[in-house]
């Protein structure tokens, strides 16, 4: 009997999609929300996208281990619905790659003394490969990344935590104190860093039935969170507030906060491990989506497994991206805001939906089924809805902007 794969590989690979865009997204979206309000968005919507992550196991249940969103969605909501999933899967999965490759480019520029065009093509050459390969590499390479991740953070993490400055955390030395509002803009790119549910199907595959890919996908957001809360302490509690405007002008971008963090820390050694744990962040994030899309595409067109067939598939999932960031490089947590409004329709909505219409099938009540009853569908529905609408109202200029 084959045994089934470690909780801790699929726990990595589900922190390993979220942890990318959080951990370079979220200091700079939660800026004007600072502390208290940021931790506090960031663990209301870890619970929201943990439940909806299992909504999605309970309507697969009802399926083969190989289907995605595609399939299960055109299914149980017919196909007008699912054109309008499929568009969020692939635009959400589309535009997170392009955070990646167009970040990643920025930082090994400033490493290696290439035009980021030069490095971010070899970063997607080099690394899509592992995707190309099998979700058995990617879970290889997703625990040795996490691990470094791990080392380099508690390194550079450690170097910040020392130099923790209460009034700086707290922002006590301000005037302005009328933080809550900031927080409504921040949670489109929070909910974006728990955006694994393309990676849903992928888990309940890797481990052939529901249970366990529930537990991996509870660890992996658990990871998520703690990784986040020590990373937002340590850089609140060094950067003051004021100092994230240079950072918010340039639209979030990765190189320019690590420039200002460099700017705040004394250590060479801190300041290499911050940079070194920052790339590992990008890469084991774009790996970890890069998965998820690419197996979103080979079931949408039919691909097959062979090496022909995910050839295809890769072409799909990474040349678009790829083209994209080399036209039109922009701002890091744009990107990833345009992210989070649009994947309210397939991390909360439409999971929600399809729990709901798997209950009401013959059977749907039987075997594996999310937590909260009919009232949580609700709950899960209402914060993608209140979220999409944040982001619009953030964009039309009607939420406070914090500026620095």
């Amino acid at each position: 009997m084959k045994a089934s794969p470690s909780l801790l590989g699929g726990s990595c690979i589900i922190a390993s999609v979220c942890v990318g865009a959080g951990m370079l997204g979220l200091p700079s979206a939660g800026a004007g929300a600072w502390t208290t309000w940021s931790i506090i968005a960031i663990t209301l919507t870890m619970v929201v996208m943990t439940v909806s992550g299992w909504m999605l196991l309970e309507a697969f249940k009802h399926y083969d281990l190989r289907v995605s969103f595609n399939t299960v969605t055109k299914d149980m909501l017919g196909s007008k619905i699912n054109n309008i999933n499929n568009l969020a899967v692939y635009f959400v999965g589309g535009i997170l790659l392009y955070a990646y490759i167009t970040s990643s480019g920025l930082v090994l520029e400033g490493m290696l003394g290439i035009s980021s065009k030069i490095t971010s093509i070899l970063f997607v050459l080099v690394f899509s490969t592992f995707v190309w390969h099998s979700t058995r590499a990617v879970d290889r390479i997703s625990v040795v990344l996490i691990a470094f991740m791990v080392l380099t953070f508690v390194f550079g993490v450690s170097g910040l935590a020392v130099n923790i400055d209460a009034s700086v955390l707290f922002d006590t030395i301000a005037k302005e104190n009328s933080y809550a509002p900031y927080a409504m803009a921040m949670l489109p790119v929070a909910l974006t860093s728990f955006g694994y549910h393309h990676s849903v199907s992928s888990m309940r595959a890797y481990y052939g039935e529901e249970n366990r890919a529930k537990q991996a996908i509870l660890g992996g957001t658990v990871i998520a969170l703690v990784l986040y809360l020590l990373w937002l302490l340590s850089i609140y509690g060094n950067l003051p507030r004021n100092q994230f405007g240079p950072v918010i002008e340039q639209g979030g971008n990765v190189d320019v906060l690590l420039s200002a963090l460099g700017s705040v820390v004394a250590s060479d050694k801190v300041t290499n491990a911050i940079n070194s744990f920052s790339m590992a962040a990008l890469l084991s994030s774009f790996i970890g989506v890069g998965l998820g899309v690419f197996d979103f595409i080979a079931d949408l067109f039919k691909f097959e497994d062979t090496k022909q067939g995910r050839t295809k598939s890769w072409a799909v999932t990474f040349l678009p991206p790829l083209i994209m960031s080399l036209l039109f490089p922009f701002g890091f947590v744009i990107a990833i805001g345009y992210a989070g409004a649009a994947a309210t329709v397939w991390a909360c909505i439409i999971p929600a939906m399809l729990a709901y219409k798997s209950r009401t099938r013959e059977g749907g009540e039987e075997g594996f089924k999310a937590p909260g009853g009919n009232a949580m569908i609700g709950l899960v529905i209402a914060f993608g809805v209140f979220t999409a609408i944040f982001h619009i109202m953030a964009m039309m200029g009607m939420l406070p902007a914090f500026l620095g």
